[in-house]
């Protein structure tokens, strides 16, 4: 009875919101309590990770080095990625007042062409195995990050991860995550020896709570410190002491170690390979929405997609549709698929050519020429990429391509792998400190199955299979040598009046932009605090190529919250969309929010999922 009547109340006060009150319909208990610090906040994918953040924050180190203690700790817990993964990171710094973009996502190896993949049978790039790898990102995106922006040693904040990797009670969701894929791993040597540690018996994979060690991984992360520690000793700076340790990763015994056990796999990867890769520190793209400025990575992450849609919806009245009202959904899918689509025609990395549109893509004028595509009465299932060149002075080279749009109507079956495919890996790391300091991370790849490389304990990164083969569907983002994939990892900074405003992330592939834009909104339009936001149920498109797998598309798909009243899913299914219903479909998103009246954080960690906050 008391389920009915809560239903029943949350259905009333919805459909209040169709007829355009604006207020807060989520009352001030949430599920999870908001996260109140005023010196600092960590907020990660995972509890003890954010136990690594604050170990560090109380050594005195500022939130970067607390978010690259949080990385290691997570890169060390397997489930979501691990230490041959990328790194993806915007960090706000206090003195210059400016957002910074880490771009620490791997390359595609010698050899690795659209011709060799096509010799194979293939469409598209591997899921798994020596073949998915791109080079490991991870290692030099901390490294950098620590030794240009940090305050510690690479000892004092590697000091979590090593005593984990030590051995740690691992959580349920790693141990399980190991038990089903024990088929595939046992294809690779040196992840059965690292994660069967019960070989033979009915289970395989280590228990819920058991110790886990990991040796090999142990010895790798002693050596980097090592290289510091010899370093400071001859008389270098920390910053050389740290660059020192990354050397040693990409060009020493490490980097041997590690092209050996991927090569032995049927690997691409070289020394040369691992030599040549740098990370990159550059300057973000941003939109501003409602004196908002948002920012976020550049063109090889999925990141302006967010900022695309900013645009477009700027020119709609959000609030007075009412939150998760039929026009205010059919709205947002509708801009968020013509964004989606753009980004995946156009997006890919701006180091090879040809170099991608973003000045048009992200210009307001073509925004408001998008949306005129939109019918408010129907969803539009072939929804293509637009034409952004005339926005920047030049003339469409593609056009050719744009042309045939009927691919959009063949679509994969709505199964497990589909879902499992589209949301895959990943986590978010968020931090902030008293300082000014505001880190926001979504690092990803090497995630269980990972094939392991030779006895550094470092699993591959997956990433090779965001890449496509055919420049038909994507011009910039062929796979190349030395080339970046076009990835789905998006961190999110956003500034008001000058000063940090909100930091947010988080995981499950494709989903990501999607989610982080109705958090965002949720703030912004309808004044909800950053724990409500995180809760609140959103909805998530499939009508767009999913960057894993078959890169299959879902036209019409609309998944909804359980709890979505009868009126809006009549609605919905009338203007042609194809319903699926979760019980949670908010997140898991992790945000710091800054409130500047009061001078303190509060933090948001989505109510599912493993994701975990402490502040201080």
């Amino acid at each position: 009875m008391k389920k009915i009547l809560l239903t029943a109340l949350y259905l009333f006060i919805v459909g209040l919101t169709v007829y355009g009150q604006s207020f807060n319909i989520f009352p001030v208990t949430t599920q999870k309590p908001p996260l109140h610090g005023k010196h600092w906040m960590a907020i990660t994918g995972k509890p003890l990770a954010a136990t690594a953040g604050v170990m560090i924050f109380t050594k005195g180190g500022n939130a970067v080095d607390a978010s690259c203690a949080m990385l290691a700790a997570t890169c060390t817990m397997w489930d979501v990625l691990s230490w041959g993964g990328e790194t993806q990171a915007l960090i706000y710094h206090p003195k210059t007042k400016k957002v910074i973009a880490i771009n620490a996502l791997g390359v595609a190896p010698t050899g690795a062409t659209a011709e060799f993949f096509k010799s194979k049978g293939m469409k598209y790039p591997p899921q798994y195995g020596a073949l998915a790898a791109v080079t490991p990102g991870t290692p030099g995106g901390l490294m950098v990050m620590l030794a240009e922006y940090g305050t510690l040693s690479l000892k004092e904040v590697l000091a979590p991860a090593m005593q984990m990797a030590e051995g740690y009670p691992i959580e349920a969701q790693t141990a399980d995550a190991i038990e089903r894929e024990k088929k595939r791993i046992k294809e690779w040597t040196y992840s059965r020896k690292v994660f069967l540690t019960h070989e033979s018996e009915d289970r395989e994979a280590p228990r819920a709570g058991e110790i886990f060690v990991q040796r090999d991984l142990s010895e790798m992360l002693k050596k980097l410190v090592d290289s510091e520690q010899q370093a400071l000793k001859k008389g270098k700076t920390r910053k050389e002491a740290i660059y020192a340790a990354y050397n040693r990763f990409y060009k020493g015994d490490i980097a041997r170690e590690f092209v050996r056990g991927c090569q032995e796999q049927g690997g691409l990867i070289t020394t040369n390979d691992l030599a040549n890769w740098q990370v990159k520190i550059e300057e973000p793209l941003s939109t501003t929405y409602k004196g908002i400025d948002v920012y976020k990575l550049q063109q090889w992450t999925q990141g302006p997609v967010m900022l695309q849609t900013l645009n477009m919806l700027e020119n709609f009245d959000l609030k007075s549709m009412g939150y998760n009202s039929t026009r205010y959904i059919h709205t947002l899918y509708q801009t968020m698929n013509l964004a989606f689509a753009d980004r995946d025609f156009y997006y890919g990395d701006p180091a090879f050519p040809p170099a991608e549109p973003m000045q048009g893509l992200l210009s307001k004028e073509y925004a408001k020429e998008r949306i005129k595509l939109i019918n408010p009465e129907r969803n539009n299932p072939l929804t293509g990429p637009g034409n952004p060149y005339p926005y920047e002075g030049k003339t469409n080279p593609y056009l050719h391509f744009l042309k045939n749009n009927e691919n959009k109507l063949s679509q994969s079956s709505l199964d497990e792998k589909y879902f499992q495919d589209f949301a895959a890996g990943t986590t978010s790391i968020e931090a902030a400190d008293a300082e000014g300091w505001v880190v926001s991370i979504t690092p990803s790849g090497g995630w269980v199955p990972a094939c392991i490389a030779g006895n550094t304990g470092i699993g591959m990164s997956q990433r090779m299979q965001s890449f496509v083969l055919d420049e038909k569907e994507n011009p910039f983002n062929v796979v190349e040598p030395g080339k970046r994939p076009r990835v789905t990892l998006t961190p999110t900074l956003a500034l008001k009046d000058g000063n940090p405003f909100l930091a947010f992330a988080k995981q499950a592939g494709d989903e990501q932009d999607q989610l982080l834009i109705q958090f965002f909104l949720n703030i912004v339009e309808f004044n909800m605090t950053v724990q409500e936001a995180c809760e609140a149920p959103s909805f998530i498109t499939n009508q767009m190529y999913s960057s894993f797998g078959e890169h299959t598309i879902q036209p019409g798909s609309l998944i909804l919250n359980n709890l979505m009243p009868a009126w809006i899913r009549k609605d919905l299914s009338n203007m042609g969309y194809q319903l699926l219903f979760r019980e949670r479909t908010s997140g898991p998103i992790n945000a710091i929010y800054f409130d500047w009246k009061n001078g303190s954080f509060w933090g948001g960690s989505s109510n599912h999922g493993e994701d975990y906050g402490i502040g201080w």
